[in-house]
């Protein structure tokens, strides 16, 4: 498909240049602390993030885009419903698009099943830009399923599927960088779009914290919902899940394997206790 062709050439190319911009953006101005030396998991994070953009490309990508260029000769769907003209249909396509990703990102939290993959994303003892290519083949599996049937309701084009891929990506790794921007800045582009203090809440070793902000792209699903949280300062924060501190089984092969040996309580620690807080201040506020 030669749409493919040109995400391929144009969304690699902008990606890359992005992600190594973040990269060093975030080395010179760093949100949070680290927890372990950047060297070892950069080499895990990359192993991971190569399995999972190859399997992203070779069975969500062509699959989706498939399903979207039936749908939409066939005129089905609600897109084709809504609106003729091609500009107004791009974009309340991918809104659409990205207000059932956001349900699609729940779904991987309460569905057990489906969170024994998307916790190897979690298990990152910290957040930054790799961090946003740390996710588990059989997540991206399992996702297509959900994909289909999310291109084939709304019934966009495998012209706004590949656009909004292209978005979602770059979003990703912007909300996942550890990059310090300044905080009236960020309150701002909050109001807009997931930034990488509301998403290091959704990365905190606190379950009740962790369950707010699924948002990918833009905030507004999580301000609708009732599901956003911005008052954790990021000093507070503890990255991860508390079931998994230890560096060492977080190898690729460990994480690779994760999903499917004996499940443990995700949000007890070692010693069996459940990490937690009360809520401070006022949720729709973005601390520092």
């Amino acid at each position: 498909m030669k749409a493919l062709r040109v995400f391929d050439l144009v969304a690699g190319v902008v990606f890359v240049a992005l992600f190594g911009w973040l990269f060093r953006r975030e080395a010179a101005q760093p949100l949070r602390g680290r927890m372990q030396p950047r060297a070892g998991r950069l080499r895990i994070n990359a192993a991971v993030g190569f399995t999972a953009a190859l399997t992203f490309r070779l069975t969500v990508l062509p699959v989706a885009c498939g399903v979207a260029a039936r749908a939409r000769s066939a005129g089905r769907g609600l897109l084709p419903r809504l609106t003729t003209h091609p500009l107004v249909g791009a974009a309340v396509g991918i809104l659409m698009l990205d207000y059932t990703t956001y349900l699609w990102h729940r779904l991987n939290h309460v569905v057990p099943r489906l969170w024994r993959f998307h916790r190897v994303h979690h298990t990152d003892l910290d957040l930054d830009v790799t961090t946003s290519t740390r996710f588990h083949p059989g997540e991206l599996l399992l996702s297509v399923v959900y994909r289909s049937a999310q291109v084939r309701l709304i019934g966009v084009g495998p012209a706004v599927v590949l656009t909004y891929e292209a978005v979602s990506q770059a979003a990703t790794a912007f909300h996942h960088s550890n990059w310090r921007l300044p905080l009236r800045l960020e309150r701002v582009l909050a109001r807009v779009v997931v930034t990488p203090r509301m998403h290091g809440i959704h990365h905190s070793m606190i379950e009740r914290e962790t369950s707010s902000n699924w948002s990918v792209i833009f905030s507004w699903w999580d301000r609708a919902h009732g599901t956003l949280r911005l008052d954790v300062p990021q000093e507070h924060l503890t990255i991860g899940v508390p079931a998994f501190r230890d560096p060492t089984e977080l190898t690729f092969g460990r994480l690779i394997a994760m999903p499917f040996g004996r499940q443990r309580p995700t949000w007890r620690l070692p010693d069996g206790t459940r990490p937690d807080r009360a809520p401070a201040g006022d949720r729709r506020q973005l601390a520092a």
